[in-house]
């Protein structure tokens, strides 16, 4: 097992300006650099992080039990849900569509929350940190294109709008699935990785049975 708690930058009582990025002892308050606030680790990252992902997944629910998509044809009116707008463009064997809504609002959702879930009890446990950092660094790339999320329906209703046959307009679980989307990029902005370590130094300076 590699040893964690020797290497910590906080046991020698340095801190990272969340500013410039400067590494300083904290014992100095302000960075010297930028003059802003130094702090071993965020104030309160793990409470705000789970409270932001809980909210997010209350929304989660009505984003996608409420109908997201109004589609007008030669046919008449139709409301779907963000899976039955899946299945309709899956029938109508749009299959690019199809996959662009699956993929951005229902499985990067998802994979969002069980992400910083999974960190989120890291920071508690201390288990495996190297993986957990990896899932964090690819967790944060990914929330800095959420909103690609919320624009695939605009787009969609923008691009669909050309035809003559058919147009598509948004429905009230739009808000709901722009609300998870705030919530989850929040979430993991909030968390603090370094808390992952210090949960696995603590683990690993605990006494063996």
């Amino acid at each position: 097992m590699r040893a964690f708690a020797p290497h910590s930058a906080a046991r020698h009582g340095l801190a990272l300006c969340h500013v410039c990025e400067l590494v300083s002892p904290v014992r100095n308050v302000r960075c010297p650099r930028c003059r802003s606030r130094l702090h071993l680790r965020g104030s309160e990252s793990l409470q705000r992080t789970w409270a932001l992902t809980i909210a997010a997944l209350i929304l989660y629910f009505p984003a996608n039990l409420l109908p997201i998509l109004k589609i007008t044809s030669v046919t008449g009116d139709k409301q779907n849900t963000i899976l039955g707008g899946v299945v309709q463009f899956w029938q109508q064997r749009d299959y690019l569509v199809a996959i662009i809504i699956f993929s951005a609002s229902v499985v990067i959702p998802v994979l969002k929350i069980i992400a910083i879930v999974s960190l989120s009890l890291a920071a508690r446990t201390g288990r495996r940190p190297f993986g957990m950092t990896r899932i964090y660094r690819v967790t944060e790339f990914i929330g800095r294109w959420s909103m690609t999320d919320v624009f695939v329906v605009a787009i969609l209703v923008a691009v669909v709008q050309l035809g003559s046959a058919l147009s598509i307009h948004p429905g009230a679980a739009a808000i709901s699935f722009a609300g998870v989307v705030i919530l989850t990029m929040l979430a993991a902005t909030s968390f603090d990785p370094r808390l992952i370590w210090d949960a696995a130094g603590r683990a690993e300076s605990k006494p063996n049975d």
